[in-house]
């Protein structure tokens, strides 16, 4: 059975980004134990079924390939994205918006307090925001009482720093 040869898609290159918050880094890490403890079983069950022999027509073979190429590739990724992972330490000292920083404003008469954390912890139910997004990019290194411009949807916003920390 031959597989297809798939082009890969617009966002396939993408990294992640490596700014992490030490309790991210660690569910990571017990992520990567998890699946480094299935690695054995998952090959032991493709050279379990390669003795079938005829591998064309060993379809159970090909799936236990196909599951161990996966494992092994989320492996590398969780890998790759922990060697290259900054910790996320916000200094207290500082004055101005900077990662790891509850940042509380004012845009058009709401006051909102988010929490600005790398683009892997995003979760706006708890007004966690990444600094890639508008808001966050729109708020680093931002003083209190510095007026910032929001600009989503071809529209405007202007908002207010009141408080960082």
């Amino acid at each position: 059975m031959r597989t297809q040869n798939r082009k890969p898609g617009e966002f396939t290159y993408i990294t992640p980004d490596p700014n992490l918050t030490l309790a991210k880094v660690n569910e990571f890490k017990t992520k990567l134990k998890k699946l480094k403890s299935a690695q054995p079983k998952a090959i032991q069950d493709v050279r379990q079924l390669a003795e079938g022999g005829d591998f064309s027509e060993n379809a159970a073979y090909q799936i236990a390939k196909g599951r161990l190429r996966r494992l092994n590739n989320k492996i590398f990724k969780l890998e790759e994205h922990l060697k290259n992972s900054i910790i996320i330490n916000p200094s207290s000292k500082s004055d101005q918006v900077q990662l790891g920083n509850r940042v509380t404003i004012n845009l058009a008469g709401e006051i909102i307090t988010y929490l600005i954390l790398g683009s892997s912890e995003i979760d706006l139910e708890k007004n966690i925001i990444s600094h890639n997004s508008p808001i966050g990019s729109s708020l680093i290194g931002k003083k209190v009482g510095d007026n910032f411009t929001l600009r989503l949807d071809n529209k405007e916003k202007v908002g207010k720093i009141i408080k960082i920390g």
